[in-house]
């Protein structure tokens, strides 16, 4: 083996709502020599590891994850059973041992807290911080929104004929405002939901699939919720949810160098009333968010953790500041400039706000 081309490796993934998966070995020339799988997993037969150390070795160092998948999948019978892990998460881990992609721990992030700003200039604020972020201007950020109007927001496919009663939204004094993520719409009040923004590198969801990313990004805050005293879970493909029922969901953007935007609403104290007034929600769509007719409002994070909005949104932040690394930041002077600049050439206009038809 030539020292110069040789080199070892060390790669972890802890899979969202189950096992620590870890792969390490060395490279030579290009290719894995060696490889030794680890975790508190379970597999039967439990010889079966070995199979899978053994078919990684010879793969190419740039193998994507699928490729690895089926180098793994090729060497374990049909009857092997794997518990807490799949192959898929120990490709994930091997390319991270490589530096295929990124950890948590790698990044400082940048957290901005509730700045009171019109919901059209946080969705212009989405696309400007995260071309800051891609362009290496701004570390990966995680930011809180707040605001003082009341509006719609409306995923980016979305029609506003089909989601809006637009009469009903005139006569509540509700404004409509389209993102640029996909998913549904978000029917925001001052002070009703909690809602965040996060920019991160696209190498810190590398090889995870667009469904496994939202779990990825989304592990914190099931932390600072236990931390608030709602014991909540992921549930596919981009909700957050208690026993109680439905508390928020995922929304995301990729851009074109795999920086996401994601971005997440959870409902605090909702007028569930007013709301089903606005939006074009069918029974059996307010049936699977837990509304009723005769409930007044939807208060999810109020009732399970009798915090004010302020006190949950400051614990969010400090637990998410206790696990990674991080400094608080605000906006600068550009970005607030940019963001307006944005609300009057797009996101304030007719052309974008009802270009679904």
């Amino acid at each position: 083996m030539n020292p110069a081309s040789s080199a070892s490796f060390r790669g972890e993934y802890k899979v969202p709502g189950g096992k620590l998966v870890r792969v390490e070995g060395l490279t030579s020339d290009g290719i894995i020599t060696q490889a030794s799988l680890s975790g508190d997993f379970f597999i039967e037969p439990e010889d079966a590891i070995f199979d899978l150390n053994a078919a990684l070795i010879g793969a190419p160092v740039n193998a994507s994850v699928p490729q690895l998948v089926a180098r793994l999948g090729g060497a374990i019978g049909s009857d092997a059973q794997l518990a807490g892990f799949g192959l898929h998460d120990v490709a994930v881990a091997l390319r991270r041992g490589l530096g295929a992609s990124s950890t948590w721990d790698e990044w400082t992030f940048d957290v901005i807290g509730p700045r009171v700003l019109p919901a059209a200039m946080h969705v212009a604020m989405d696309e400007v911080i995260a071309a800051e972020v891609s362009d290496g201007r701004r570390r990966p950020t995680l930011r809180f929104w707040d605001w003082d109007d009341a509006v719609v927001v409306i995923g980016s496919f979305q029609s506003v004929r089909n989601e809006i009663d637009e009469q009903a939204a005139k006569r509540h004094h509700v404004g409509v405002v389209r993102r640029i993520t996909g998913g549904g719409a978000m029917f925001m009040e001052p002070g009703n939901c909690v809602t965040y923004s996060l920019v991160v590198p696209g190498s810190l969801v590398a090889g995870l699939s667009y469904e496994a990313s939202y779990a990825y990004l989304d592990q914190w805050v099931l932390g600072a919720l236990a931390d608030v005293g709602v014991v909540a879970k992921f549930v596919p493909m981009n909700d957050i949810a208690s026993d109680a029922g439905k508390i928020g969901g995922a929304a995301q953007r990729r851009l074109s160098d795999g920086t996401v935007l994601h971005h997440v609403t959870m409902s605090y104290d909702i007028d569930a009333v007013k709301m089903n007034e606005v939006l074009r929600i069918g029974r059996e769509k307010l049936s699977d968010k837990g509304i009723r007719s005769a409930v007044k409002r939807v208060d999810p994070m109020r009732s399970q953790t009798g915090l004010s909005r302020e006190a949950v949104i400051d614990a969010f932040i400090h637990h998410f500041m206790t696990v990674n690394r991080c400094q608080l930041s605000d906006y600068t002077a550009d970005e607030l400039s940019q963001a307006e600049h944005l609300v009057e050439t797009k996101f304030g206009t007719a052309s974008w706000t009802h270009r679904v038809a």
